[in-house]
């Protein structure tokens, strides 16, 4: 096995350059919100296994970031195997609902992405993929006996879902760019989201090669260097000719299968055939168009207001993996109580652990990445690190 490690772990100046530019960035590895008692992850599978570790000319951890940064890989077509292992209780499809209640409402159609995509949070799925340029990119989510597709060609944008026969249409103003962020599908948008995080925190290094694909890979080994998150090590597979990530593995601190885990079973950059990218609605589908007003409510991830973090309005507290995004739901009182179908608060409640401190009494949901504390005052603490750390935030009286 040909193993290329760095002299040294990513240093201070280096982490500076790698940050530089990313401060409004997600200190966390995945895009998260917590409504109530949620926080979600999006994650793929492994890649098939293939034998063999290639040997490459030796190449630092800085080296191989700037390969990635460099990447200018536009013509693509793969399939990707989609899978998330968070640890949520699975009563009645809940983690899936738990997710939709952390995406835009969208305009009520089964094809509308913002809610479609959000199926990617649980359960293991089948993903086709391809991309010609910045105008022309389709996704396919292959399901048992349907697809559901988003193509964006031009200035269009068409979202199918063929099990209910619905279409969605929407424009891209800035070659799709606002329909590019709703949810991560590739590697890539794994790799880009966790090397954000990159810094001071942070031991970076090379951990040998593999192949992905068929394809011969650098492994890009990220860990923190902080105790009490519960990130344990991000593993990138980097395409050793392209620089593309082809796969992309997130183990958490407490040990067990990846949460998040990356990898296409197959991929060739030869340039699609035009008419991957064509679409015309079928005879008697249900058209849905995009309602502009609720579009422009979308928040730009650019602007400040990160999913990661919460609502606009939040405080971060601690730095590096350590960080913890804390802000008031207004909802005085603690968990909110249903008027209908009994006590909504009583129900939640009995999802999470009951903890209590300084701050008073409150209530902690975890997944296995990302925990929240739900005080009865109404403040809200989340990040990706432990339950002690949450209730020591709070307790801190920031």
């Amino acid at each position: 096995m040909a193993r290329n490690e760095s002299a040294d772990n990513t240093g201070a100046g280096e982490a500076e350059e790698l940050r530089s530019g990313r401060r409004k960035a997600a200190r966390y590895v995945v895009p998260v919100a917590v409504v109530g008692v949620t926080a979600a992850t999006i994650g793929l599978v492994p890649a098939l296994a293939d034998s063999g570790d290639p040997s490459l000319p030796k190449i630092t951890a800085q080296q191989l970031i700037e390969k990635i940064a460099k990447s200018d890989v536009e013509q693509l077509s793969g399939t990707v195997k989609v899978s998330t292992d968070l640890g949520l209780p699975n009563l009645g499809g809940l983690e899936n609902s738990l997710a939709s209640g952390i995406a835009p409402s969208g305009d009520g159609s089964s094809a509308d992405p913002t809610s479609k995509l959000t199926e990617l949070v649980s359960g293991t799925h089948t993903l086709r993929v391809a991309a010609d340029g910045p105008d022309k990119q389709k996704l396919s989510l292959i399901e048992s006996a349907a697809e559901y597709s988003l193509i964006h060609n031009g200035k269009d944008v068409w979202g199918y879902d063929s099990k209910s026969n619905e279409v969605y249409h929407g424009t891209a103003a800035q070659d799709g760019a606002e329909h590019k962020n709703e949810a991560p599908a590739t590697p890539k948008d794994f790799a880009d989201e966790a090397l954000k995080s990159v810094d001071d925190t942070t031991s970076v290094t090379v951990d040998g090669t593999m192949q992905v694909a068929g394809r011969d890979a650098y492994k890009l080994l990220v860990k923190p260097k902080q105790s009490g998150t519960t990130v344990g090590a991000i593993s990138i597979a980097v395409d050793a000719k392209t620089g593309l990530p082809l796969k992309f593995t997130l183990t958490p601190a407490s040990g067990g299968a990846a949460v998040v885990d990356a990898g296409f079973t197959q991929v060739s950059f030869a340039k699609p055939a035009a008419s991957t990218f064509d679409f015309t609605p079928p005879k008697g589908a249900k058209v849905t168009e995009e309602d502009k007003s609720k579009s422009a409510e979308v928040p730009d991830p650019e602007s400040g207001h990160d999913l990661a973090k919460g609502p606009q309005g939040h405080e971060v507290l601690g730095e590096g993996w350590n960080a913890i995004a804390t802000f008031d739901t207004g909802e005085k009182g603690g968990l909110p109580s249903g008027s209908a179908g009994g006590d909504l608060g009583g129900f939640l409640g009995s999802l999470g652990d009951q903890v209590s401190g300084k701050f008073g009494k409150g209530t902690v949901f975890s997944t296995r990445l990302v925990n929240a504390l739900i005080t009865d005052d109404g403040k809200v603490y989340v990040g990706a690190v432990t339950k002690d750390a949450l209730v020591k935030a709070a307790d801190s009286g920031q």
